[in-house]
């Protein structure tokens, strides 16, 4: 039976050794490599060619999210799995997007870790118990247009309709539409909720 063939990427010495250590007690597991940054990892598997990449998200010179979609891009045979202790939806939700096979925290148990990794490698989807439910109960961040941007500024000073559109040289009810879409995107159902929500995101500035 061949083995799956495992590049693992992550900037922490430490976490690698640990993962080279569990991995590779593995009868149908094969460490082919180690990557300490994302553009490393991008490198290592144009030359080494892994069934499934191991990638922690946050990392130097390329973080984890651009590495998978550059590897996929150029090697789409290859899986991602993501194994992260990021804190929030939104890298997690961009790396599913950029074509990761799944998503695992790092506080997982190592039978959790080395079963998802079977489970991508044969084509499954796998996203933790854990990661679904912060996809549920916090929403990635939403893409704004600019013109919205400067709406959901507008809204943050406590301007009217009527003052946003004249500071805008639009018509009020185009203003009108514009929060209607802003508020869709963010979840929200009023200015005040809206505010609330974009600064928990960081989507402004303060």
């Amino acid at each position: 039976m061949s083995k799956i063939k495992i590049l693992i990427a992550d900037d922490h010495t430490i976490v690698r050794i640990g993962l080279v250590a569990l991995l590779g007690a593995e009868a149908d597991f094969e460490i082919v490599g180690e990557a300490k940054n994302g553009l490393q990892a991008v490198e290592d598997a144009m030359r080494l060619r892994p069934d499934v990449v191991v990638m922690d998200l946050v990392m130097p010179k390329k973080n984890g999210i651009d590495a998978t979609a550059e590897i996929l891009d150029r090697l789409p045979a290859t899986k991602i799995l993501v194994l992260t202790s990021f804190g929030t939806s939104d890298g997690i939700t961009h790396a599913l997007q950029a074509g990761a096979s799944g998503a695992v925290m790092k506080t997982a148990d190592d039978g959790t870790l080395v079963a998802a990794i079977r489970k991508v490698a044969n084509g499954e989807r796998v996203i933790s118990p854990e990661i679904k439910k912060m996809l549920n109960e916090d929403p990635p961040i939403p893409v704004l247009s600019p013109r919205q941007k400067e709406i959901l500024v507008a809204i943050t000073d406590g301007r009217t309709n009527k003052e946003i559109a004249s500071a805008l040289g639009i018509r009020k009810d185009s203003v009108e539409d514009y929060l209607r879409t802003l508020f869709s995107k963010l979840g929200a159902s009023n200015r005040t909720e809206a505010v609330a929500i974009a600064l928990k995101k960081h989507l402004l500035k303060i």
